[in-house]
């Protein structure tokens, strides 16, 4: 798959609330082309993460 194709199925699995598979994703994403949009929406979804689940990350 190329950076675009795991760019895109990153965000499809964010819409849906799979913040595991969009990261994932992203971050294949991100492997493959280092320029790529996912740098910021894996920053999003780990934002998201560190507010919603702050026991995840501070134990």
């Amino acid at each position: 798959m190329t950076a675009e194709e795991y760019y895109n199925l990153g965000n499809e699995y964010r819409k849906k609330g799979d913040y595991q598979n969009a990261l994932n994703n992203y971050m294949e994403a991100i492997e493959l082309d280092p320029e790529s949009p996912a740098v910021i929406a894996k920053e999003f979804v780990e934002n998201i993460l560190n507010y919603y689940c702050k026991q995840m990350y501070n134990p």
